[in-house]
């Protein structure tokens, strides 16, 4: 697994971003470098990383999810209001497992009726933000139990955010799901060439709708780690969530034509824009000029990437 990592981060046109954005901070006399702004970088992205490696299944597949920010939302404000009624475990469990139908049913729409999932995802994120519109009058909705608010904003040995950890957690079982398993091996496959797939005797079907499941679960986890945080469930929290994790995941190096990428590529992609936003707010940069600057940062690796890969077909 070292290997792999370190061979993945040389080869990583978005890797190098990070490591040029450290370098020009080195110039500015910002706290940038202090362990509790490090830790806090992780810390604000580590939500959007866990939601990111869910989307790696499905782009790795050869589709896409633009439902996860729909997805989140609604699954922080269930778990909110089922904290009234029952006990945290019952109430991630049964928000976890909305998140799972919800990508069930893009799967199965997607999948098994052949429906483009670009339109079928970005269709049921708009439908499941309407609904978490509805159930809350489009208002916040504030949480009152303590232990749950605990479970975001609490530190391993006063140091460590605990979503740091949840996140690497995620991290490296989405990596072992994806490198180790059968099902990891397919959906390669299946994103690769999804016809040699289906000839080569793989459920192709099973395995692509499999890969929504999991970005639904983990977009409802991701959702619930948010209300945890915040201490609220609000319909407006995940406008811009699919469209940030998206980009994120094709920066770090996982193709939209499928079956290229992984875990490790998703959380250096996400990682750029961490490491982006944070450095700009420290230079006190206005927030419509961010807007430009991610903008060209997304252009630039996208196009470099592309341009090395083109240089190696011709190479051949």
């Amino acid at each position: 697994m070292i290997k792999s990592v370190v061979s993945i981060i040389t080869k990583q046109k978005a890797f190098l971003a990070v490591v040029v954005m450290f370098i020009i901070m080195l110039f500015f006399p910002t706290n940038f470098y202090t362990q509790y702004n490090l830790l806090d970088m992780l810390n604000s992205a580590s939500i959007l990383m866990i939601i990111a490696f869910g989307v790696t299944f499905t782009l790795i597949g050869g589709a896409c999810d633009l439902s996860v920010g729909g997805n989140m939302v609604l699954a922080g404000i269930i778990v909110v209001k089922l904290l009234e009624h029952l006990p945290i475990w019952a109430s991630i469990l049964i928000a976890v497992a909305l998140g799972g139908i919800i990508g069930l049913v893009n799967g199965y729409l997607s999948v098994y009726h052949k429906t483009e999932p670009f339109i079928i995802t970005l269709g049921m994120g708009t439908l499941l933000t309407g609904i978490a519109q509805q159930i809350t009058d489009a208002h916040p909705v504030p949480c009152r139990n303590m232990a749950f608010m605990r479970i975001a904003n609490s530190q391993i040995l006063n140091v460590v955010p605990t979503l740091v950890v949840i996140m690497l957690a995620v991290l490296l079982f989405t990596y072992w799901l994806l490198r180790f398993t059968q099902f990891g091996r397919n959906l390669y496959a299946v994103g690769g060439d999804y016809e040699v797939a289906k000839y080569s005797g793989i459920n192709v079907r099973r395995t692509k709708a499999i890969a929504f499941v999991l970005s639904g679960i983990f977009a409802a986890l991701g959702g619930i780690l948010l209300a945890s945080k915040l201490n609220t469930g609000a319909s407006t929290y995940g406008d811009t969530t699919a469209l940030e994790v998206n980009c994120g995941v094709v920066v770090g190096g996982t193709s939209f034509a499928g079956g290229i990428g992984g875990i490790p590529q998703s959380a250096i992609g996400m990682l750029v824009f961490a490491v982006l936003e944070n450095a700009m707010n420290m230079l006190n940069i206005d927030a419509y000029v961010q807007m430009l600057f991610k903008g060209i940062v997304i252009v630039a690796i996208i196009w470099l990437d592309c341009y090395t890969r083109k240089r190696k077909r011709e190479a051949v």
